[in-house]
């Protein structure tokens, strides 16, 4: 019978992987709301999860307005620092490998969330007008957020390349980027929220100067061998619009291919066949990724690694409920449901209380 692909080894440059699945970022909202600082439980939780080839953990701040909600973490100040180095320990001790998240929300965060009130900062400043953000006083309309200046853009480029820093003195394997789902360099990508006349836009080439210094940024401190990139093309999550999507993904994965990174990873939403499209032009590893109103299952993962459109795939709500996906999937065992009522915030219940196979909730 042939082995399963997902469980197959994987390794190329720095990435010495036992199995191809990836367990994809989620934000969990446990982190220490005042100081950003983990959660003592975000050690177990992760190292519960340490059979995945790779973790990418949850969103990290990269500064101060980059938060997007209550008990996000951040990797800015040494406490923080320290509380992340226990979470790589325990994770390397159980036999696991692990990237932080390198995340900015830009507009999609609030006054009641940011420090001193202070208005969210974006591209341009487009409000998103359809839906609401949860606050820690519930659930309120966005705001318009405030325009970067170019400096203070070159600024928030130089706290990427802090942040993964930062990620290396805490013992991370690697970083990755977070470049999609509508959050401050997705804004920068899309024409409809990057309205700038500066170096930042203007032209397709302007729109992608700000993802291209932040990844540079990024390799300069941790090395691209240990730097990803995530990025949603044509996703119309969170009011954007990508109307040249295809041309826009093709540039930019153009030009970042010389670069050696560890990896590309390529959320497919929407009309755009972002993966048939796109590997072509990637000559290094590319983790693939569908982002629909279902849980992905593992057969379709298994479907395109067959197909050779991805080398590994990222499961997400699937390691919410079941820590030791990978030993399911080989075992054809059934996968538990998460409960929806935990998922953000909280503390053990519904984090770390998700039993194995065996039974074990460590």
């Amino acid at each position: 019978m042939p082995v399963n692909p997902l469980l197959r080894p994987y390794r190329r440059g720095a990435l010495d992987l036992p199995n191809r699945i990836v367990m994809a970022p989620m934000t969990r909202g446990r982190a220490d709301d005042l100081t950003g600082v983990p959660n003592p439980l975000t050690k177990d939780y992760y190292a519960q999860r340490a059979g995945a080839g790779l973790i990418v953990t949850e969103g990290i701040y990269a500064n101060a307005l980059a938060k997007g909600g209550p008990g996000i973490p951040g990797l800015v100040t040494d406490a923080q620092v320290a509380a992340w180095r226990e979470v790589t320990e325990a994770v390397h001790a159980a036999g696991g490998r692990i990237f932080a998240q390198l995340w900015h929300v830009g507009r999609m965060t609030h006054p009641h969330v940011l420090p001193d009130g202070q208005r969210p900062v974006a591209p341009s400043a487009v409000r998103i007008e359809g839906e609401q953000i949860f606050t820690a006083r519930g659930w309120v309309d966005h705001v318009t957020p405030r325009p970067l200046t170019t400096a203070e853009a070159e600024a928030t480029v130089a706290d990427y390349a802090a942040e993964a820093r930062n990620a290396i003195a805490a013992g991370f394997d690697g970083v990755e980027i977070h470049g999609a789902n509508g959050y401050l360099i997705h804004q920068f990508l899309a024409g409809n929220t990057n309205l700038r006349t500066d170096r930042y836009g203007g032209s397709r080439d302007g729109r992608l100067r700000f993802a291209i210094e932040v990844v540079e940024a990024v390799v300069a401190e941790a090395g691209a061998e240990r730097t990803g990139l995530r990025i949603s093309p044509d996703n119309p999550e969170n009011e954007l619009v990508e109307e040249d999507a295809q041309e826009t993904y093709r540039t930019l994965v153009d030009t970042l291919d010389p670069l050696g990174l560890a990896y590309l990873h390529v959320i497919e939403r929407g009309a755009y066949g972002a993966l048939a499209d796109l590997r072509p032009r990637w000559s290094g590893t590319l983790v693939g990724n569908f982002n629909g109103p279902e849980a992905t299952m593992p057969g379709a993962g298994e479907n395109v690694l067959n197909a050779d459109l991805a080398d590994l795939f990222s499961f997400g709500r699937h390691f919410i409920a079941n820590p030791d996906l990978p030993a399911r999937i080989a075992s054809g065992a059934p996968l538990s449901t998460p409960d929806r009522g935990p998922v953000y915030g909280g503390g053990a219940e519904g984090y770390v209380d998700y039993p194995s196979l065996s039974g074990s909730r460590v």
